[in-house]
């Protein structure tokens, strides 16, 4: 590509996002803005990350009109935006080069000497942000982009052009298009299915993903992820690096690295819940690749306090703790609501918002069975790229949930919690829409 995003010369271009509030397209415009470029962009509605790219110089239009973005050398687009939408139908008729966000990664990634990708259906953004806190407490020059709000690093940050970590996502094969030097495999589970054929050609992309890296890191424990060719392997009951002699400390876990059988390092993780242990795993297996040592691995790891909407604690609603995280598939909502009865012991309330109707629909009796125990209440369905469709709505998921409630409207759902919670409750709410912006304001209520 033509574009330098990984300014190889001294070339200075105009660069406008549409879709720039994205948690993806506003790390790529932070980048851009670090490397000297102009940025601006546009979305459908102000928001933090439009509010911190204004503060950092980037000129940012709220709606999607035709012509706002003045003379720009390259539109970027997120996935969410088609072809119809009036700024990139501009573009198209003036001429102006469109690129996709994944294409610009790709390019943007080149000029960095070592490339760390971060794969699979579950913990990416946690392992991502692991890795960059070990490079940042090894005082190595880094880039990391971060699919999610790491609470000291945010989504982007960016220290110099030796190494660079990225989440890699499988959702329309985009991982392909962004292979680096050390390809890690967390786990596979049954998501984006709307992307593949069947559950193999998924595997089989994943494998593509390692097969195309110089080197690679898969969980041993997953039998999905451990056919990949690998290699190196981590896990707890099996794999090159292990976590051994591990231990509840409050609601977090400590353990010891072993490395070929031998203890490499102490890990003590201040993120709540075991399945944090093979992301910090993955982050081991991928940095010993690159020679840091067990006490630099370690020191980092102690670092990482944890990313938002991952079992984040948001204040208090009628007494009752409130806590938001991330969780929209069926084994990240079971992880969570492990975590939540052990820490409280007792059930919590639970608030569960759908992300997507495809996914819903495909894993419905998956999502009945993980929140059968709670009688949840479930709110609307965060729509994102997706048309309605009834069979796989929130509606039909409250159908299949015994006991559960449907709130169609944030003034329901404050009705329903004003009746179901107690003081000494815990109340969780999980998903990947707008359940968090929500929660937040009924916690301010």
């Amino acid at each position: 590509m033509k574009y330098m995003l990984n300014k190889q010369n001294n070339t200075y271009f105009r660069i406008y996002f549409v879709g720039i509030g994205g948690i993806s397209m506003s790390a790529l415009a932070k980048h851009c803005l670090s490397l000297g470029y102009s940025v601006g962009g546009s979305d459908v509605r102000e928001s933090a990350q439009t509010e911190e790219l204004r503060r950092l110089g980037a000129k940012i239009s709220i709606g999607h009109a035709a012509g706002q973005s003045g003379d720009v050398d390259v539109y970027i687009v997120t996935s969410a935006v088609g072809e119809d939408n009036e700024e990139i139908k501009y573009a198209r008729a003036h001429g102006i080069p469109v690129c996709t966000r994944t294409e610009a990664w790709a390019e943007a990634m080149r000029s960095f000497a070592h490339t760390i990708g971060v794969a699979g259906s579950h913990g990416k953004t946690t392992a991502t942000a692991m890795i960059a806190h070990v490079l940042l407490s090894a005082k190595v020059p880094f880039a990391a982009h971060i699919g999610g709000e790491d609470l000291r690093l945010g989504n982007y940050y960016r220290s110099g052009q030796e190494y660079f970590v990225t989440e890699s996502c499988e959702y329309k094969r985009n991982l392909l298009r962004m292979i680096p030097e050390t390809a890690v495999l967390l786990n596979i589970d049954r998501d984006h299915m709307e992307c593949y054929r069947d559950e193999s050609d998924l595997v089989q992309t994943f494998g593509n993903f390692c097969a195309g890296a110089k080197r690679a890191a898969v969980c041993a424990d997953d039998p999905r992820a451990a056919s990949v060719p690998h290699a190196v392997s981590f896990g707890l009951e099996k794999g090159d690096y292990r976590a051994v002699k591990l231990r509840q400390v409050r609601e977090c876990y400590r353990f010891i690295v072993e490395e070929g059988g031998a203890p490499l390092c102490a890990v003590r993780l201040r993120a709540v819940g075991r399945h944090h242990v093979y992301n910090a795993l993955a982050a081991v297996a991928a940095l010993r690749g690159y020679g840091f040592s067990g006490e630099e691995i370690g020191r980092g790891l102690a670092s990482f306090v944890g990313v938002r909407r991952r079992f984040e604690r948001i204040g208090f609603f009628q007494g009752a703790e409130a806590i938001c995280d991330y969780a929209h598939h069926p084994r990240e909502i079971s992880a969570v609501l492990r975590c939540a009865e052990k820490r409280n012991k007792k059930k919590p309330v639970v608030v569960f918002q759908p992300h997507t109707y495809s996914r819903t629909k495909l894993l419905m009796s998956e999502f009945a069975e993980a929140l059968a125990r709670y009688r949840p209440i479930i709110y609307r369905t965060y729509a994102a790229r997706e048309e309605y469709d009834a069979e796989g709505s929130a509606r039909a998921l409250s159908l299949h949930v015994p006991g559960s409630v449907y709130a169609d409207t944030e003034r329901e759902l404050l009705l329903l919690l004003r009746r179901a919670v107690c003081p000494d409750d815990a109340l969780l709410f999980l998903g990947a829409g707008d359940i968090y912006e929500i929660a937040c304001r009924l916690i301010k209520r």
